[in-house]
């Protein structure tokens, strides 16, 4: 009997210390998964902040609530689960979903680019009625930040699934759920300090001392440029992370030409100039990817444009007879 539950005990033990190990592998591989997807990451929390410019301050915070809620909902209800399916049963699926997220990013920077040279060229908000709505406008804002985060989430996860590729599918969906809810806490809680600092520099020049009316008023002053200047990043990352996802899975489906083209140009670009050439070349790598963006989104807008005059010319798809 003793004997017994002194063998269980040791069960137990050995159990605990296994459970012990396999957290830890969890949480190392969350960290290194969190790094690789960092590029993605920035580009997330510079594209988001551009969803709540132009509406009212007090639905700022509950638009990233939802846009956050929605993050979350794209990553561990839709995403792990399809990731696993994926990686388990059909691995080769995941290049062409992906270089389809890559398209719909390039269409999107390349259509942001177009209304920010030509005003008002596409149909979104010319409709006077439509942008004197409220909760429509954030109904729609919420509906895109959610649609581009479900691309950039779907790269976060394919990159953290590549990663721990030759573990457990237990391991694999635990690192995927967790570097799931980091990311999105940490890019909606970097968003929603960024939205809100002008209004922490506004109580700051009124309640706080010297020193923090000078913050305050700097805070003021350097919100609206620094927002201003996230809506460009915001529109390069699309066009940057949509090339590069499509360079890189064009070339993991054995056409490497493109790649080698702009490592070449990269490379002789950090050799010609000589001054840090390590930021050099990843500046010149992802020019090359941001125009790439901006030729397949180019070509998107024209394909759409064609489809939507070829299709609803006579009401095919709108229910008109």
């Amino acid at each position: 009997m003793a004997t017994g539950l002194i063998a269980l005990l040791d069960d137990v033990a050995a159990i605990a210390k296994a459970a012990a190990a396999s957290v830890d592998d969890v949480a190392a591989q969350t960290a290194k998964a969190s790094v690789k997807a960092a590029g993605v990451v920035i580009d997330d929390t510079a594209v988001t902040p551009t969803y709540v410019v132009g509406l009212p301050p007090a639905r700022e915070l509950p638009i990233i609530g939802k846009i956050a809620l929605g993050s979350l909902k794209n990553k561990l209800i839709f995403l792990l689960p399809i990731c696993l399916i994926l990686g388990y049963f059909a691995p080769w699926l995941i290049t062409p979903l992906l270089m389809i997220g890559g398209i719909y990013l390039c269409f999107e920077g390349a259509e942001k680019l177009h209304e920010a040279l030509v005003p008002h060229a596409s149909g979104h908000a010319s409709d006077p009625e439509e942008s004197l709505d409220p909760a429509k406008l954030e109904d729609d804002k919420v509906a895109g930040a959610i649609r581009t985060d479900f691309i950039l989430s779907a790269e976060i996860m394919a990159l953290t699934l590549a990663g721990v590729s030759t573990s457990t599918v237990y391991s694999q969906a635990a690192v995927l759920a967790a570097v799931g809810v980091l990311i999105t806490g940490a890019v909606y809680g970097v968003v929603a300090l960024i939205v809100k600092a002008d209004d922490i520099g506004l109580h700051l020049t009124r309640s706080g001392g010297v020193v923090g009316r000078i913050i305050g008023t700097g805070l003021v002053k350097g919100v609206p440029v620094l927002l201003t200047i996230l809506a460009m990043v915001g529109t390069t990352a699309m066009l940057w992370v949509g090339g590069s996802i499509i360079l890189h899975s064009l070339a993991q489906m054995g056409l490497h030409q493109p790649e080698h083209v702009i490592e070449g140009i990269a490379g002789f670009v950090e050799h010609t100039l000589v001054v840090l050439p390590r930021m050099t070349s990843w500046f010149a790598t992802s020019f090359l990817q941001a125009i790439l963006g901006i030729l397949i989104g180019a070509a998107a807008i024209i394909l759409y444009g064609i489809w939507k005059r070829v299709f609803f010319r006579h009401g095919a798809f709108s229910g008109s007879h």
